[in-house]
């Protein structure tokens, strides 16, 4: 029992934490399809390189809508499911849809053009991800110590890693070891990204499934039990008033956050919109706007490839966090690990052979492991229990807001600055991600953590 009389959650056991983090498998395996193929998907439907990040700009203005809403909600929700479950479960449906449909934009290419489809979906997509991955991340903190809390955003991590390796690899695998097509007509999406989709709609709901069924949530009353002192009586504000006032009174350390937060997506969101196009050009040589030719399609199998490549080290590094961050303290951990990730998108414009392009993507699977992690578990330390859900939702906010901003700057930059040629756009990327590394030195994280080799189990979660 701690000094001010709040009794402490019991641990919980690796596969328990395990079960409950599951579903992040499928979260990211959607994820990985939708960040390493947008851009190739919205190209064949006629997208131009200038105008790629504001079609993109879709899924982060859904989600700094959504999340704060759904973690606001999920706060004061308690039912026979739980109090987080249902929104994830929910979340799960709705992006297994928008998996399949989006690929399969063309189809109603009678009522409404190709691009416009694919935009809509890949919104609808990103907005059911954020209902699906909020309440996973305020799970973390309900139901572990503060002790678990980076063991838990660590595990998530490598999970994501895992789905995510699987998630980008899985269209080189099917055109390369099975033989399906991955060159389709003009305006058309290949079979081999096709099925891909259809297997990352069946396996995130599959994943969400096994922790909905495997994982429990503590009722009220006994979650009240750990969270004494913050208990109190539930605000009469509506639910947008009471997100701005938490918004405006935010921990520090959370603004702080924020900054490193910007930095760190900024650079993400640069990376996800223009790899394709611009090892396309850059290695491959491809004319831009040639988007039907097998080279063009090589290209784009390639930087699923890649993109696999640095979600596998960042699921290997997250089981390594806790303890490097135990060592050395989760801020120097962190900025470390921007440094990696800025100096590996800055390497790729002295790279011309297309297999030596998996050296920087260890760098930035570095980054993508800690970017994941440390924010969140610094986070959860500095916001009080009862607004766990709403805190972390808004804390989304500086992750979207980046997003928009690179989104759309990156047009005027792409043609007034960069002339077209995205590969400036990834060195841009890599010098914001190192402002990231430097600003995170200035946060305060005040929670030390502790490494204990013999866990007490919880054994009722």
């Amino acid at each position: 029992m701690a000094a001010s009389g709040v009794i402490q959650k019991p641990k919980m056991s690796f596969w328990q934490i395990f079960n409950m983090s599951f579903g992040f498998l499928g979260i990211q395996f959607g994820f990985a399809l939708q960040t390493g193929n947008a851009s190739r998907i919205l190209q064949t439907f006629g997208a131009d390189v200038e105008n790629l990040s504001l079609f993109w700009l879709a899924a982060p203005i859904t989600g700094m809508i959504i999340q704060p809403i759904i973690g606001h909600y999920s706060d004061r929700t308690w039912t026979r499911l739980g109090r987080r479950r249902p929104y994830f479960l929910t979340g799960a449906l709705l992006s297994g849809l928008a998996l399949i449909f989006m690929p399969n934009s063309s189809a109603l290419a009678a009522i409404l053009p190709p691009i416009m489809v694919g935009a809509g979906m890949l919104m609808i997509m990103d907005a059911s991800f954020n209902v699906a991955m909020e309440p996973f991340r305020a799970l973390v903190a309900d139901n572990l110590p503060d002790s678990q809390h980076t063991d838990g955003f660590s595990m998530q991590t490598c999970l994501i890693g895992v789905g995510a390796v699987i998630g980008s690899w899985l269209p080189y695998v099917f055109a390369n070891w099975f033989g399906i097509a991955d060159k389709a007509p003009k305006g058309h999406v290949p079979n081999n990204l096709l099925f891909s989709f259809y297997v990352g709609a069946a396996t995130l709901i599959a994943s969400i499934l096994w922790t909905v069924f495997r994982t429990k949530e503590y009722p009220p009353e006994e979650y009240a039990k750990f969270h004494a002192p913050d208990i109190e009586p539930v605000e009469k504000k509506s639910g947008i008033s009471q997100i701005f006032s938490d918004l405006f009174s935010m921990p520090k350390t959370m603004a702080q956050l924020g900054i490193v937060q910007f930095f760190s997506w900024f650079a993400l969101f640069s990376m996800w919109v223009y790899t394709t196009p611009a090892i396309a050009e850059h290695v491959y040589h491809i004319k831009s706007g040639d988007t039907s030719s097998q080279a063009y399609n090589n290209a784009g199998n390639w930087v699923g490839v890649l993109f696999g490549v640095y979600n596998a080290v960042s699921a290997i590094y997250a089981l390594m966090l806790p303890k490097i961050a135990g060592r050395v303290g989760r801020k120097k951990t962190h900025a470390f690990s921007l440094t990696m990730g800025g100096l590996g998108l800055m390497s790729i414009f002295f790279i011309q052979n297309d297999y030596l392009l998996i050296l920087p993507m260890v760098g930035i699977g570095l980054a993508w492991g800690s970017i994941l992690a440390m924010p969140y578990a610094i986070l959860s330390s500095a916001i009080p229990a009862k607004k766990i859900g709403v805190y972390m939702g808004i804390f989304n906010l500086f992750i979207t807001m980046p997003q928009i901003v690179s989104g759309i700057s990156n047009k005027f930059l792409m043609k007034y600055v960069f002339s077209d040629h995205a590969i400036y756009g990834l060195f841009m990327a890599g010098g914001f991600m190192v402002l990231g590394a430097v600003s995170v030195l200035f946060v305060q994280d005040g929670k030390k953590i502790q490494i204990i080799d013999e866990p007490i189990v919880n054994p009722q979660l």
